[in-house]
């Protein structure tokens, strides 16, 4: 599996090109940073976009969504409790005053358990709402895409529409069954490197060690 980390947007959000070393296809998760440099590193990695993945319906994370759809012809999957919040109008503004132009709908609706297919490779769906309701990380050969649901030693926020501190502990337990040597990628650069395990993560991250 290709992992690539790319730093951008106006939060330090983190976009990931996934993709399959044999058939050249790749996803893309959470465009937020510049559509050209994404593309540019797709380029010169010889893969084709055929997703683009939103972790969450946060606008830091789907801003990008219409450009790269637009310029490769991906398909937007979301999870289907985020759906609506793609595309009301609070993240059409939110987008809109980021530089933005806002998300189209989802072509793909997925929900827990789903397997997001890339050539002979592909991505788990686990459902991890908490952040909020349709919050979701994607887990393949060893990797963890946690969004805004487990940072480098932090959380994402609970106290937006939608959020709930117990429901997303309650998710932190469901990541924390997946193997200890786990790659944790985040959806922000909020920490001390870009990226964990979740080892390191059980350890030293206070909202396990301190609630879980």
């Amino acid at each position: 599996m290709i992992v690539e980390q790319m730093l951008g947007g106006l939060m330090a959000v983190f976009s990931y090109i996934v993709g399959c070393e044999q058939e050249k296809e790749c996803l893309v998760i959470d465009p937020a940073g510049s559509i050209d440099s994404i593309l540019s590193r797709t380029t010169e990695l010889g893969l084709t976009v055929k997703y683009v993945v939103n972790t969450h319906g946060h606008a830091d994370h789907t801003g990008g969504n219409s450009a790269l759809i637009s310029r490769t012809g991906a398909r937007l999957v979301v999870h289907e409790e985020d759906a609506g919040r793609i595309t009301a109008g609070l993240n059409k503004a939110l987008s809109l005053a980021m530089g933005k132009r806002p998300s189209p709908g989802a072509h793909i609706h997925v929900s827990d358990g789903d397997f997001i297919k890339l050539g002979q490779t592909g991505l788990s769906v686990i459902h991890t709402p908490g952040h909020t309701p349709g919050g979701m990380c994607l887990y393949g050969d060893g990797n963890l895409f946690t969004g805004d649901t487990l940072f480098v030693g932090a959380v994402g926020r609970t106290d937006m529409s939608g959020g709930s501190l117990e429901t997303l502990l309650a998710s932190l337990k469901r990541l924390l069954e997946l193997p200890p040597d786990t790659i944790v990628w985040p959806g922000h650069h909020y920490g001390d490197t870009p990226s964990s395990t979740l080892a390191r993560e059980k350890k030293t991250n206070p909202y396990i060690t301190d609630f879980i």
